[in-house]
């Protein structure tokens, strides 16, 4: 049996990983906890030795190669070259099922060695510290930032997801894409712009940028509490619940009580008893705000997010209420050019593409060439200026070289981040306008179409993450996985 290193500990099971993790996690966090107290209440500086103790546990993995690596599809929970990989890791109880994901079957497949230690990556006090107890000591924060290990901005990044370390320089290598340090501080974002504790979100999402759709999911979410279902509990902005067993009319008075507008991109969780629930999130308009999101939602490794909101149509034959199934895109948004140059292609993802498809038939019942009526495929252009039609006459031979079909402000910012942070996704849109065709949004016009179409195009994209469910593991492509790749997804 392999020996110890002085640091770390040699563990043989998944399960005995995480567990240690969790361990050394509450033993850090409650240390930095009671010497930030003792701090503000007592002014009681930390010892050295102290300050060694406020680190991440980390995972460390090192796979020889003494034999062929197995043959496997599998597109995650693989090791690639041989070497030590290593990442620290936070709140490992709440990651459980993901890090056991990752880790059974790297131990079943490969011969690696896995040992837990304490890093030597210093906890940042913000992430421990209640804002309420810094806020009635009067002490400053920069003074506690003299004192404690603060949120050192230089030492986290997103360089593992893009590529750009030099593996060949590299000891250890990274073993996922992201560290505590990094995920500590979305965790943080997550919650200040989405009004709810981050540990509700839920593996499959839906982006949107209309609130409508938020009223027709609350709407679909009481009606799944109501009725025999999968799922139990619906949050709402603040961390207020609505939960099965609740009569319909008090459900409606606690909706009616959130005041989701205090929160730039309010998110509703619709839990389930499977773990297998659905978050919404209404990102607002604009490439900004849908890169700003994603950048924090990655980290809690969702399965997959859709882009379910509405565009311009381009096309004479296209109807105000069609959909759109974006099969390419065209990145006019400007957000993620020097991470993410736009001639690099974004490729659909089959099984996404195949649920939206089937779902909008299973929803509209349509088949057929009916449903190639409703239903266009193609590039959709993502701008990020919602005036472009002022320049309709530089862009013209563009968009018409592109092919494209719609155009709307999110949805390439979307995939690209998906690709980027290897996350599935998909678009769906709905036509709200036609304003190459002087089918323009008009105040009357609008009403009828969200009245016509918003609760169908909703319940397709529900409907398409109920299908892809059942492939969870296909769903995680190769295709979003690059030459130098961690471990784990």
């Amino acid at each position: 049996m392999p020996q110890s290193t002085p640091d770390y500990v040699v563990v043989n099971t998944a399960s005995a990983a995480v567990d240690r993790l969790a361990a050394l996690y509450r033993q850090a966090t409650k240390a930095l906890g009671q010497a930030l107290h003792m701090y503000l209440h007592e002014r009681r500086q930390p010892s050295a030795e102290q300050l060694r103790q406020f680190c991440y546990p980390a995972l460390r993995l090192t796979y020889a190669a003494h034999s062929d690596p197995p043959a496997t599809v599998r597109a995650f929970a693989r090791v690639q070259i041989p070497g030590t990989y290593a990442v620290t890791v936070t709140h490992p109880e709440a990651f459980r099922s993901y890090l056991l994901e990752q880790l059974e079957p790297l131990l079943k497949d490969f011969e690696v060695r896995l040992e837990v230690g304490l890093s030597d990556q210093p906890i940042p006090y913000p992430y421990v510290l209640a804002y309420d107890e810094l806020s009635r000591s009067g002490v400053a924060a920069g003074e506690l930032a003299r004192v404690f290990p603060g949120t050192d901005l230089s030492a986290i990044s997103d360089n593992a997801a893009d590529g750009l370390d030099d593996w060949t320089q590299m000891d250890p290598l990274p073993l996922a894409l992201f560290d505590g340090a990094r995920v500590d501080f979305s965790l943080r974002r997550l919650v200040h712009y989405t009004g709810s504790d981050w540990q509700h979100v839920q593996p499959w999402i839906l982006l949107t940028n209309y609130h409508r759709y938020v009223d027709q999911f609350i709407r679909y979410g009481m009606d799944m509490l109501l009725s025999e279902s999968r799922f139990t509990t619906l949050v709402l902005p603040g961390n207020v619940l609505i939960e099965r067993g609740m009569a319909e009319d008090d459900m409606q008075a606690v909706v009616d009580s959130v005041a989701w507008h205090r929160f730039q991109m309010p998110a509703y969780h619709l839990l389930a008893s499977d773990g297998d629930g659905i978050t919404l999130v209404n990102i607002g308009v604009g490439p900004s705000n849908a890169k700003n999101i994603t950048d924090h939602l990655a980290v809690l490794r969702p399965h997959c997010w859709l882009m379910i909101g509405h565009c311009g149509g381009l096309r004479q034959s296209q109807a105000i209420g069609d959909y759109v199934l974006a099969h390419a895109y065209m990145r006019r948004d400007g957000i993620l050019d020097r991470l993410l140059p736009p001639h690099i292609p974004l490729p659909a993802l089959a099984e996404v593409q195949q649920a939206l498809q089937a779902a909008a038939a299973l929803v509209t019942g349509d088949q057929g060439d009916a449903l190639k009526r409703r239903l266009r495929t193609g590039t959709v252009l993502t701008y990020d200026d919602r005036n472009w039609e002022l320049r309709w006459a530089q862009e013209r031979s563009l968009i018409n070289q592109a092919r494209a079909v719609a155009v709307d402000m999110e949805s390439g910012t979307i995939a690209a981040q998906g690709y980027r942070l290897r996350v599935p996704y998909g678009t769906l849109l709905c036509v709200s306008d036609k304003p190459l065709h002087s089918e323009i949004k008009l105040p009357g016009a609008a009403g009828a179409f969200y009245q016509r179409a918003v609760s169908q195009h909703l319940h397709i994209g529900i409907a398409a993450l109920d299908l892809l469910r059942s492939q969870v593991n296909s769903l995680h492509s190769r295709k979003l996985r690059s030459f130098d790749e961690p471990p784990f997804r």
